[in-house]
């Protein structure tokens, strides 16, 4: 089941649980507008090539729409809608008042240089810039996009409005970034797991970890996780995979993917079969990666006790029946990955004001939020009788179907 369905059969399953009214609840799927446009750019060689680009608005009851920007070969609107709605439940589960969006171009970024990269995101923003605002959308990176991006982003919107370091989040430090956003999804699964844990009387210290994913969520996740005592007993990302059943060398194995770009010749452990990963022997099995790693083949053969879904989507809806079945406590990425959208928000915050916090602060306000959802989606679990997935998917629906009814949606 490809992401989009998955999304909306979540989303209907919450308001059927929620008794939603059906206008209501259509209304809620339709997206509030979608954008797609030519971009058409020079080549180093002086050729002309042309990309489509897309941007999904799909809610602002709550707030700013908010999502990243994706550069990515396989960029499709079915997709885009996909993570744009899901970023409306998102940011309702843990309480900033946003919206969701989300854009991304067909390209494939290796195949580009930093020129062309540089015209190309220059000529979508001048296509989408009277779209997009402080108080409208605001982009933020994603897969394929980076600091950079948002500094062109930033540069061009600029151009037209004067200078407005809120247009988009995740932006370089010297351009009004916030301290503790490279860290902040990572940093948002370990306090989520925290809670969890905290719930069933355990805590990270002396647990066994497995980790698909070893880019910026992954490492992120394995420092902190180390750093607090957890054993992690497998690491996988698309280089390779290692194993230590006595807990593998965080510090060391980050210092080896630095040097080699590659997990494959570590010494600190054995090599394994990287789909191993998943049904590695561990307490606590967190996919960082890609969507639909967890599916019917594989899903009877999980060993974890707990899942943590760092990356968007990476547990089929058949392998959520069997996992339930089996009595394993999944953490939603609808939740479990909202520390990015969370510390963006905070980003936005400190521009708007044009006053910065410390890492210290952020990284408390951080776990704060963090910890209040995972209180208010329990809450949703008593009242609903559901599971953690459907009781994050009824606290933002409920959120949004709110706002959106206060609002006057029928005028």
């Amino acid at each position: 089941m490809n992401a989009l369905a998955a999304t909306n059969r979540n989303f209907r399953h919450a308001a059927r649980l929620l008794s939603l009214d059906s206008k209501v609840e259509t209304s809620l799927l339709i997206p509030y507008r979608e954008i797609k446009v030519e971009c058409t750019i020079p080549k180093d060689d002086g050729t002309l090539t042309s990309f489509v680009g897309f941007r999904v608005q799909h809610d602002n009851s709550r707030g700013p729409m908010k999502g990243g920007i994706r550069y990515h070969p396989e960029v499709e609107h079915g997709e885009v809608n996909a993570l744009a709605q899901l970023m409306t439940w998102k940011t309702a589960v843990v309480d900033v008042p946003y919206g969701g969006a989300k854009g991304g171009i067909g390209c494939s970024p290796k195949e580009l240089s930093t020129s062309e990269l540089e015209r190309l995101t220059r000529v979508f923003t001048q296509k989408i810039h009277d779209l997009i605002g402080v108080n409208t959308d605001i982009p933020a990176p994603d897969m394929g996009t980076n600091g950079q991006t948002m500094a062109w982003i930033l540069d061009e919107y600029s151009k037209f409005h004067g200078y407005s370091p809120a247009i988009v989040t995740g932006k370089p430090l010297d351009l009004g970034g916030s301290l503790g956003r490279e860290a902040a999804t990572g940093r948002g699964v370990v306090y989520a797991t925290e809670a969890l844990l905290g719930e069933h009387g355990k805590s990270i210290n002396g647990l066994t970890f497995a980790i698909q994913g070893f880019g910026n969520v992954g490492s992120w996740v394995a420092r902190l996780i180390h750093e607090r005592g957890g054993k992690i007993v497998a690491v996988s990302d698309v280089t390779g995979a290692v194993k230590n059943p006595n807990g593998i060398d965080i510090p060391a194995l980050l210092g080896h993917k630095e040097e080699t770009g590659s997990l494959s010749s570590f010494d600190g452990g054995d090599i394994m079969d990287a789909d191993e990963l998943l049904v590695h022997e561990c307490d606590v099995l967190i996919p960082c990666a890609l969507g639909g790693v967890l599916n019917r083949e594989n899903a009877g053969d999980v060993k974890a006790k707990f899942i943590i879904e760092a990356a968007n989507h990476p547990t089929d809806p058949e392998a959520d029946e069997i996992l339930s079945k089996k009595g394993v406590i999944i953490l939603p990425d609808i939740y479990a990955n909202a520390g990015g959208v969370t510390v963006s928000y905070f980003e936005w915050v400190q521009n708007m004001q044009a006053f910065m916090w410390n890492e210290e602060k952020v990284n408390q306000e951080l776990k704060k939020y963090m910890t209040k959802a995972f209180h208010s989606i329990k809450n949703m679990c008593r009242t609903h009788e559901c599971n953690l997935r459907m009781g994050a998917f009824t606290l933002g629906v409920s959120r949004v179907a709110r706002s959106t009814v206060l609002r006057g949606w029928e005028a």
